[in-house]
C-alpha cells in the first residue's frame, strides 16, 4: 500500500484509508462482528488510517474502533475523529468548554489519552474564520488532548479559509469523479500550504460502484433514502448532491470507460478493475490527496477498496473521459453549489 504524508501532522498514512460512517448504522444495519471484521481486513491489507466521528451512531463507530485499538495496540493506525454535529449548529457552540466535553467523550470511546487528529465536523461557515476556535484547538494540542486538528468542509470557500490557518493540518472534502470542483483551487492551495487532503464520499455514496439502477432502493435507516433531498443534513453528503437518476446514468458511462480500459490492458477478470476500484484509484492518483476514505460494510468490500491502492496509472485518456462525463452530467447542476 502506498503511503503519503498526512499534511501538517507529519504522519505517514495509507493512500487508501477507511471511512467508518457506515459502522454507525446510517447506511443500514451493520453488526458489531461485521464492523470489527471490516477493521481487521482493512488493517491486514495495509490500511493505516481510520476516519470516524462522534455522531456516527452517537458514538458507536468510535467505540468499535476503540475496541479494535485495544486489541491491536501496535497496529500503527492513525485515527481521526470529528466533533460538533451532536450539538445545535450555531457558532457559539464551538467553544473550548464544549470541545473539552466532546473530546473527553471521544477519548473514552476510542480508549486513548490523545486523539491523533480531530476535525471540526462541517460546522457553520463563520466557525472557519473564528480566531477563538483556532486558539481553543491550539490550547488542546498544547495540553495533549489532541495531537493535531483539521476541518471537514462542505464548500470550496470553507476549505480555502481553513487552509490559510497555520495550525490546520488537514482538510476533509467531498471529492470524486462526479464532484470535481476541489481540483480547481483547493488541491493546489493545500499542496502549496502543506495541508493534507482527505477525500470523502469517494464513490458518490455508491453510485460509482456501477451496481445501482434507477430502481435501486435503500433501507429506511440509510441516508441514501432519508436524505435524498437534504432532509436531514447537507444534500451534498448523499450521492455528492447529484440527482440519483442522473447519477445512475453517468455511472453507466463511467463503468463503460472502465470496461474499455480493461480491454486495453487485456484484463479478462472484471474483479481486477471494477468501477469502484477505478474510481478510488483515480482519486489516489491526484498527487495533492493524502488519503481516500471509502466505507465498507463487510471484509470483502474492505479488501476490494484497499486493492485500489495498487491500480496502475489510469492515464490521460481515462482522465479525459472523467472530465467529459462530469461536464455533460453535473457541471451545470452542481459545480457552483459547493
Amino acid at each position: 500500500m502506498q503511503q503519503r504524508t498526512l499534511g501538517r501532522t507529519g504522519r505517514s498514512v495509507s493512500v487508501i484509508g477507511l471511512g467508518t460512517w457506515q459502522l454507525g448504522t446510517d447506511w443500514g444495519t451493520v453488526t458489531e462482528a461485521d464492523a470489527l471484521s471490516v477493521l481487521e481486513a482493512s488493517a491486514e491489507a495495509g490500511v493505516t488510517f481510520f476516519d470516524t466521528a462522534d455522531v456516527y451512531g452517537d458514538g458507536r463507530s468510535e467505540s468499535i474502533i476503540g475496541r479494535f485499538l485495544a486489541a491491536h495496540p501496535d497496529s500503527g493506525i492513525t485515527v481521526a475523529t470529528k466533533m460538533g454535529r451532536r450539538a445545535e449548529q450555531v457558532p457559539e457552540n464551538y467553544s473550548l468548554e464544549n470541545f473539552r466535553a466532546w473530546l473527553d467523550r471521544s477519548r473514552q470511546n476510542l480508549r486513548v489519552e490523545t486523539i491523533d487528529l480531530v476535525q471540526l465536523h462541517c460546522p457553520p461557515t463563520p466557525v472557519y474564520s473564528s480566531d477563538a476556535v483556532y486558539d481553543a484547538l491550539d490550547q488542546l494540542v498544547s495540553e495533549g488532548v489532541i495531537a493535531n486538528y483539521g476541518v471537514s468542509v462542505e464548500t470550496v470557500d470553507e476549505a480555502l479559509t481553513a487552509i490559510a490557518r497555520p495550525g490546520v493540518a488537514t482538510v476533509q472534502i467531498i471529492l470524486n469523479a462526479f464532484r470535481l470542483k476541489p481540483l480547481d483551487r483547493v488541491l493546489p492551495a493545500a499542496k502549496e500550504a502543506g495541508v493534507g487532503i482527505i477525500a470523502r464520499v469517494p464513490l458518490a455514496s455508491g453510485l460509482l460502484s456501477g451496481k445501482y439502477t434507477k430502481d435501486t432502493t435503500f433501507a429506511e435507516s440509510d441516508h441514501r433514502n432519508y436524505n435524498r433531498h437534504g432532509e436531514a443534513f447537507d444534500v451534498g453528503e448523499t450521492f455528492s448532491g447529484v440527482d440519483f437518476e442522473t447519477g445512475v446514468a453517468a455511472a453507466e458511462e463511467f463503468a463503460q470507460a472502465v470496461a474499455e480500459l480493461r480491454a486495453e490492458w487485456k484484463i479478462d477478470n472484471e474483479a481486477l478493475l471494477t468501477p469502484a476500484k477505478a474510481a478510488l484509484a483515480w482519486i489516489t492518483q491526484l498527487p495533492a490527496v493524502s488519503t481516500v476514505i471509502p466505507g465498507a460494510r463487510n471484509a470483502d468490500q474492505a479488501l476490494a477498496n484497499a486493492a485500489a491502492g495498487s491500480v496502475p496509472e489510469l492515464g490521460p485518456e481515462f482522465n479525459a473521459k472523467v472530465r467529459d462525463i462530469y461536464d455533460r452530467y453535473f457541471r451545470a447542476a452542481i459545480h457552483d453549489k459547493w
